[in-house]
């Protein structure tokens, strides 16, 4: 018997391919499956740029906003991802707003028509998709993935990479997608003088476009795994400064790319450009600094010591001069004197890191002498100054600094913990400028921190000012509460304190706090008073500000509660929240109207049901975006121009038309929905037209059903818009309602599941209409405190 041969674990080669193609695809799906959930959430980030756009523009709410950008998509025949795409296009104007319309057209260039996919709605959701991944992205490895998914495979890239551009013109790659780990590891680090795709770029200023590669030459990334093809490298720029390349592969011979395209590939560069200033590099599975020969000895080095360690190279200006270090890495034990984690740190330049340490005899100028002259410098007590908030402050550490090849090793003790302590209390009293003192009350004796004389406004060799002389340097009004200060203190022997303005020797007063403490002995004799004072001033004029902002706050709450008293009134006097059933023509017509809860949420809810001249009979519905005073007043506005334009006899879609004007140029720009109908008693039949409104609900028998969602954008809009129309044939017995979304609306469902309900609870039998409508009411199931009207129609 012949037996397949086995690895030292037992398993045969043939289980252990298996094995290993299973883990291959599984690893693939999962791939897939973090591709897949990238592109969601890319996605995800556009429509809610998009809703917050509508949020803006329409003045309404997330969920209304949500509810129009499904409506605009539908109508438009798009969907929700592509039409998000053309609003944040429009709205943001910008670069990717002036490439998505670009027709191609240069001085003497023929137009180059472009393929359906590539319309503008096309390239707006490549190019937004592809914006949203960036900015969401935590470095730039991502945001290299996200430009490849998005915008560049539907153009047939399939690979990309971001080059970070160094100061001596050396190039770190910060980003990749469609090359392996491992020619991202061989790439990461391009040295200057190497003749590559991407140093052509940088060195020329402008796009590179190369049509076919088949030879090594020029150097490149990723010639091993796609050894032809094109490909393209475009300077990443900002602000006039060239930050990095971003260049891009295809497989196949490319063809010469319409101008169209070119614009996309520099604006998605430009977007590179600012991932380089705001991201980090890092790498999956690459270790950027062990991969340069000429620091790996250094970083070994320095990994291996317990101090706090920073491995340097020298940045060369033009002439060779040296301008300043980079932090090229920083060791395990990195502790930073600032507090800042070492991501903070690596990468930096030294003079960004330690601003302060270019002062003279500073930290850089020891590690400019030790790069110079080779020789070592160490000091067990080194002074080091850095910035706290904005504040300078010196402390003592041990430095070591010595040069390796091409690098700076520089290593900072820091001190240990009792003087250390001693100095984070300096820091925190230079911080919350507080000054502390002691007086000797049998020698005379006074000392004073010198954060002490800032407060006063002396000079340190000043003499310090007794607690008994307080009272000269206070302002006058101030004598009273320093006299209560003082008997307490040092007659009555007890800790006191107290808010004083402190004249200083300018003049100037400060509003400081003191407070202190006697040192008794054991027969209860004054030994000393130890104590401090603190600068409060910006405390008090915050608290002067914040009274005057919590006066002005209750004006504006009294204003807006007049103002919302003022809408519910308007609201109520036109729209009382039950009335008389009408009875003409054998059709019977209640109406419901529920306001808010809340009177500051009293929106533009509007009814209406009245006879026309020409006895057919007007019942509209609608909600006008927002509440308070401004959408009571809409509300009355477009509810008496439909009434007005009416009694021209037109028909519902007619009326919308001209409503919609009437709304798009009152003075505010009023948004609505709205839902008109005209019912003719002769031939019974309603005529009705939507604007962005919910269709009515039928009622025959037993058996609820809602009308069909003709089309119709919602009022106010767009300037010019026009309405389709339906018809529905009414039967005796039937019952015809016409809501608000009031009625339905939750936070937690679908629109069209809330509907359902609604068609469920109106098949509810009911012995008269309004007690059709009281059960509607009280059974909504709605949660977003809007407002609610009700019409319900019945023919006998």
């Amino acid at each position: 018997m012949v037996t397949a041969p086995t690895d030292p674990l037992g398993q045969s080669d043939v289980d252990s391919n298996t094995q290993v193609g299973r883990l291959a695809a599984a690893l693939d799906r999962a791939q897939r499956d973090l591709r897949g959930a990238r592109a969601g959430a890319d996605g995800k980030a556009l429509i809610e740029l998009a809703k917050g756009v509508l949020v803006e523009r329409l003045h309404c709410g997330p969920v209304q906003a949500a509810r129009q950008l499904a409506a605009l998509a539908q109508r438009s025949g798009r969907s929700e991802l592509e039409f998000a795409a053309d609003i944040v296009n429009h709205a943001a104007q910008d670069r990717i707003t002036e490439t998505t319309y670009d027709t191609g057209r240069e001085a003497g260039e023929e137009v180059v028509e472009q393929e359906p996919d590539e319309q503008p709605q096309a390239v707006a959701l490549r190019l937004r998709s592809a914006e949203s991944g960036a900015l969401a992205a935590g470095d730039s490895q991502a945001v290299a993935e996200s430009l490849l998914a998005h915008a560049l495979a539907p153009l047939g890239a399939v690979a990309v990479a971001i080059w970070a551009a160094g100061s001596d013109s050396s190039l770190t790659l910060a980003g990749f997608a469609g090359f392996t780990v491992a020619e991202a590891q061989r790439w990461h680090y391009v040295p200057p003088g190497v003749a590559t795709t991407a140093r052509q770029a940088l060195t020329d200023r402008h796009a590179v476009w190369f049509d076919a590669l088949t030879s090594t030459e020029p150097a490149r990334i990723g010639y091993r795994e796609v050894p032809g093809g094109g490909r393209v490298a475009v300077p990443a720029s900002s602000g006039g400064r060239i930050l990095g390349v971003l260049e891009i592969c295809w497989p196949e011979v490319l063809s010469p790319q319409p101008t169209p395209i070119q614009r996309q590939v520099e604006a998605l560069a430009e977007l590179c450009a600012h991932t380089l200033e705001s991201r980090p590099i890092e790498l999956p599975g690459v270790d950027a600094q062990r991969g340069r020969p000429e620091v790996a000895e250094l970083v070994d080095l320095a990994d291996s010591l317990l101090d706090s360690v920073l491995v340097l190279r020298p940045q060369l200006d033009e002439r060779g001069q040296l301008t300043d270090f980079r932090i090229q890495h920083t060791n395990s034990g990195f502790v930073d004197p600032a507090g800042r984690p070492r991501s903070a740190i690596t990468g930096a330049l030294l003079l960004e890191a330690y601003p302060m340490s270019a002062e003279q005899n500073g930290l850089f100028g020891k590690v400019a002498a030790v790069y110079e002259t080779g020789q070592p410098f160490r000091a067990e007590q080194g002074a080091l100054t850095i910035l706290l908030d904005e504040v300078p402050v010196t402390v003592t550490v041990g430095l070591s600094i010595s040069r390796h090849s091409d690098g700076v090793l520089l290593a900072i003790r820091v001190p240990d913990e009792a003087s250390r302590f001693a100095g984070l209390l300096q820091h925190a009293q230079r911080l919350g400028r507080i000054g502390g003192f002691e007086e000797n009350a049998l020698t005379g004796e006074i000392s004073w921190s010198s954060q002490l004389y800032a407060l006063y406004g002396l000079a340190p060799s000043s003499q310090p000012i007794p607690l008994q002389q307080l009272g000269s340097y206070a302002h006058p009004d101030d004598a009273d509460a320093i006299g209560r200060f003082l008997r307490t203190l040092l007659h009555h022997r007890r800790p006191a304190s107290t808010v004083f303005r402190l004249r200083q020797s300018d003049d100037i007063s400060r509003h400081s706090r003191v407070i202190a403490e006697p040192v008794l002995d054991a027969d209860n004799r004054l030994l000393a008073i130890r104590g401090a004072y603190q600068d409060v001033s910006a405390q008090h004029w915050t608290e002067v500000a914040l009274a005057a902002t919590r006066d002005q706050l209750a004006h504006s709450e009294q204003e807006a509660a007049e103002g919302n008293r003022l809408a519910l009134r308007l609201q109520r006097a036109i729209m009382p929240s039950a009335q008389d059933a009408i009875d003409k023509h054998g059709l019977r017509i209640a109406v419901r109207y529920r306001p808010a809860e809340s009177d500051h949420l009293v929106g533009g809810d509007w009814y209406d049901a009245v006879e026309l001249p020409s006895e057919q009979i007007l019942l509209s519905v609608g909600d006008i975006a927002g509440h308070g005073i401004e959408a009571a007043t809409g509300m009355v506005a477009l509810r008496n121009a439909l009434r007005g334009l009416a009694t021209t006899e037109a028909g519902p879609a007619q009326l919308l038309t001209w409503l919609n004007l009437v709304a798009h140029n009152l003075a505010d720009k009023v948004v609505a929905t709205a839902l008109c109908g005209l019912y003719d008693p002769k031939t019974r039949l309603l005529r009705w037209a939507r604007a962005g409104h919910l269709p009515p609900v039928l009622i025959r028998g037993r058996h609820a059903t809602s009308l069909p969602m003709i089309s119709g954008i919602l009022l106010g809009a767009v300037n010019e818009a026009s309405y389709a129309e339906g018809e529905v044939s009414l039967e005796p017995g039937d019952t015809l309602l016409m809501y608000t979304d009031g009625l339905i609306e939750r936070k937690d469902r679908a629109l069209d599941d809330s509907i359902e309900d609604l068609l469920a609870t109106a098949e509810y039998p009911a012995t008269t209409l309004e007690a059709r409508l009281d059960h509607l009411l009280t059974h909504s199931n709605a949660d977003t405190d809007d407002d609610t009207c009700i019409v319900g129609i019945q023919l006998h």
